[in-house]
């Protein structure tokens, strides 16, 4: 288990999404192995969820190719294991709480840190009722990472008052998925969450290109990529390691020097 912060020291940190078992778990661990070798700070994992709310058609698709082929909660965490010993770059879950709830909390968080998980992102679990899974997560050492979208200026400093990890910023009110134009004020939002709190703020909906990487990462510590990656994945299968990996290096190189 790797600590999350520690991604972050080196400069802009690059997070790059995958969903596991799209197409096959065996890909999904030689992906998570290219793209730290292409120059991703961290890896989050996204864990297929049959409604996915917050996910656009790019993510919603790998979510139903990845439970069609058979992939469990129970056999990511077994493949994530296999990788904890190549990896040295945090690796992220990202899952939705009815998963959670539905494999038991405190099993969840326990398996989550037996197989090297430093931390987990649940978009469907209000600040509010955070404390349903905070618990669990102090007792197994997983950072529960919280997400900040472009809403009022006193839930944004709420939230990042008490943010660990990294902040995660959504650029985009709606969905995940790609998008030609990013339009939220993301100066202020990290502005905002900078005032808040010292922990690194990344930001994630939308990003696609090096010109988006480069231009979010003026403003923040870091870049999320997302369903980019998982529509090279849909597109190659099977075949798709090396189009991710030379698509992580151009991506990384984009925000190396901002």
């Amino acid at each position: 288990m790797t600590d999350i912060k520690n991604a972050f020291a080196k400069g802009k940190a690059l997070i790059s999404f995958l969903t596991a078992g799209d197409p096959t778990l065996d890909t999904t661990e030689q992906l998570i192995l290219a793209m730290e070798k292409a120059g991703a700070d961290i890896i989050e994992i996204g864990i297929p969820f049959s409604d996915p709310v917050a996910e656009g058609p790019a993510i919603q698709g790998a979510d139903m190719r990845a439970l069609a082929a058979g992939a469990t909660t129970d056999k990511i965490f077994e493949m994530v294991s296999h990788t904890k010993e190549k990896v040295h770059i945090p690796l992220v879950f990202m899952t939705y709480i009815n998963p959670v709830f539905t494999y038991g909390t405190e099993r969840f968080l326990q398996k989550c840190s037996e197989c090297g998980i430093s931390g987990l992102i649940i978009p469907d679990l209000p600040f509010e009722e955070k404390e349903e899974v905070l618990p669990a997560c102090k007792k197994y050492g997983i950072t529960l990472i919280s997400m900040i979208a472009p809403t009022s200026h006193e839930r944004i400093a709420k939230i990042a008052a008490q943010a660990e990890g990294f902040v995660y910023c959504v650029s985009s009110l709606g969905v995940t998925g790609v998008r030609s134009n990013i339009t939220t004020n993301i100066d202020e939002m990290v502005t905002l969450v900078k005032k808040a709190t010292n922990t690194p703020c990344a930001i994630g909906f939308g990003i696609s290109t090096p010109q988006q990487a480069a231009a979010m990462a003026q403003s923040a510590d870091g870049v999320i990529v997302g369903s980019a990656i998982v529509k090279l994945i849909a597109q190659y299968g099977t075949n798709s390691v090396q189009p991710v990996s030379d698509y992580v290096k151009s991506m990384k190189q984009a925000i190396r020097n901002k």
